[in-house]
């Protein structure tokens, strides 16, 4: 095992024995949420893939080693800690290299859940094209990574401040599948239906772990699956506030010369500013929702292995 790693006894035991276990990114405990609410928070959502059956595994870089599951004190330094860097997957190597403390993205995540061994992600919304794109060429890292990792995420789509149909696209062409669940159309994280269909839609856990199983057998895997589970209609923005807020914010950010990989923080303390904190509460219910579903497919897995 590489000498900066560490995987929680816990998990170790769940995956030699093959239990349930479903890995869960740091970014959002440290910027993703606000402090102190955020320490909270993380430990909820490992504790919503508890009820569900399953051991949580939050990933993250502490002191320069690669940790998957924390213990209360590296949850801590991740929430509280001044100075945790964000790290995607280039910057794994650089930041454990240098000692440092870190939170990983969907793309560090993704690689480093699939190197200890565990097929089940849980996450808010994956990255994806942005909108000035066809100028900056910016797209986030989420989807090569997911071209080339083979996990299932469960995600409530894409954020909707993102040019979703070339999202779509690319994932596509990348061969990255992607079902809905308990929907025919794709999630736009804040919204339960970003305006664009999908092909395959699933309905059961169960049905993921069959589609995981003919994954394998069919020599399929090296690339992810990603079940697009939406937030409910209930807790979803109001559509009419999401359209204005954007419309806003996407002109505040282009008065302000914000472009590129600025432009997306920026939307979202635009939205978070603007709703009264409606878009944070949304963000919170359903990456809740994904881990209780990632949970139970693990355990559904788990049962068909």
């Amino acid at each position: 095992m590489l000498p900066a790693w560490s995987v929680a006894p816990e998990i170790a035991a769940a995956l030699r024995d093959g239990g349930p276990v479903v890995a869960l990114e740091s970014t959002i405990v440290s910027h993703g949420l606000p402090r102190p609410d955020n320490l909270r928070i993380a430990r909820e959502i490992e504790q919503a893939v508890r009820d569900a059956g399953a051991v949580p595994a939050t990933v993250a870089l502490v002191d320069g080693v690669v940790r998957v599951g924390l213990d209360e004190a590296a949850l801590e330094a991740i929430a509280l800690r001044e100075g945790v860097v964000k790290c995607s997957a280039r910057d794994l190597a650089v930041a454990a290299a240098r000692g440092a403390t870190g939170a990983t993205t969907v793309a560090a995540t993704a690689h480093v859940a699939a190197l200890a061994g565990i097929g089940l992600f849980a996450t808010g919304g994956l990255g994806g094209v942005h909108r000035e794109a066809r100028e900056t060429w910016d797209e986030s890292a989420d989807l090569v990574a997911l071209a080339r990792t083979s996990i299932c995420v469960v995600c409530a789509g894409v954020k909707s401040i993102l040019d979703v149909a070339a999202t779509l696209e690319r994932l596509e062409t990348l061969g990255v599948s992607v079902v809905g669940y308990g929907t025919d159309r794709f999630p736009g994280f804040y919204l339960a239906d970003s305006g664009h269909g999908l092909t395959w839609r699933v309905d059961a856990p169960e049905e993921v772990a069959a589609i995981l199983r003919a994954r394998t057998a069919l020599a399929l895997e090296g690339t992810a699956l990603v079940v697009a589970n939406p937030i409910a209609e209930t807790d979803q923005l109001d559509p009419a506030l999401h359209a204005a807020v954007l419309e806003e914010a996407l002109g505040a950010a282009d008065a302000a010369g914000i472009h590129g990989r600025d432009v997306t923080p920026f939307l979202l303390a635009r939205f978070h500013e603007r709703t009264g904190g409606a878009s944070l509460e949304a963000n919170v219910r359903l990456v809740l929702a994904n881990a209780r579903l990632a949970a139970r497919i693990a355990v559904a897995a788990a049962a068909d292995a």
